[in-house]
C-alpha cells in the first residue's frame, strides 16, 4: 500500500510540473481526494477530530480544483506555506530526529513563504500561484520518497526467511524470559 501511494504521489509531482495550468488542478484535486481518503480512514479507526478535519479539507480542496483554475491558484497561493508551516509545528513538537526535521522545514517554509510574497508583489498573484503550485509538486514528490523507501525495506524484511530454531527448542518460552531446556 505504501509503494502504490508513494508511486500516486510522484505521479501527480510530475502531472503537475508537465501540464501547466491543468497540472496544479490535478495535483490539487488529487491531494484533496487522497485526504478525504486519509481522513475516512482516520474515522473508521476513531480519531474524529483528525479526520473529520482531514476530509473537509480535502472534499475543499477537490471542490476547488473542480471549480476553476483561479479558486486552485488561490488556494495553493495561500494553502502551499501554510500547509509547510503546520507540518513543521508537528514535527517541532516532537523530539529526536523529528524535531530537527521540524526545524528544517521551518526554515524551508519561512523561505517559501517569502518567496510566494514577493513574486505575488512584483510578478503577481497569478505567478506566484504558479511558484506555489511547483512548490506543492516538489514537497509531494518528496513526501513519496519515504514511502517508497520504507515499502521497499519492508519487502526485503519480508523476503528474508525465518531463521531456524535451536536444537530442543519447542518455541515455548525464550521470549517469556528464557528456555529450560
Amino acid at each position: 500500500m505504501r509503494a502504490a501511494l508513494g508511486v500516486v504521489l510522484v505521479g501527480l509531482a510530475v502531472a503537475a510540473v508537465v501540464t501547466g495550468d491543468l497540472g496544479a488542478r490535478l495535483l490539487l484535486g488529487g491531494l484533496g481526494l487522497l485526504a478525504a481518503g486519509r481522513g475516512a480512514a482516520l474515522l473508521r479507526a476513531g480519531s474524529v477530530p483528525a479526520g473529520a478535519a482531514a476530509v473537509a479539507g480535502g472534499v475543499a480542496a477537490a471542490a476547488a480544483a473542480a471549480v476553476s483554475a483561479a479558486a486552485t491558484g488561490w488556494v495553493l497561493l495561500l494553502g502551499v506555506p501554510l500547509v509547510l508551516l503546520a507540518g513543521a509545528g508537528i514535527a517541532l513538537a516532537r523530539g529526536g530526529a523529528a524535531r530537527r526535521a521540524g526545524t528544517a522545514l521551518l526554515v524551508w517554509a519561512v523561505l517559501v513563504g517569502g518567496l510566494v510574497a514577493a513574486t505575488a508583489a512584483s510578478q503577481g498573484t497569478g505567478r506566484a500561484a504558479d511558484v506555489a503550485a511547483v512548490v506543492a509538486a516538489l514537497v509531494t514528490g518528496l513526501a513519496a520518497v519515504p514511502l517508497l523507501v520504507a515499502a521497499a525495506g519492508l519487502r526485503e524484511v519480508a523476503r528474508r526467511p525465518a531463521p531456524p530454531r535451536p536444537l530442543g527448542c519447542a518455541g515455548c518460552a525464550c521470549s517469556g524470559g528464557g528456555c529450560g531446556a
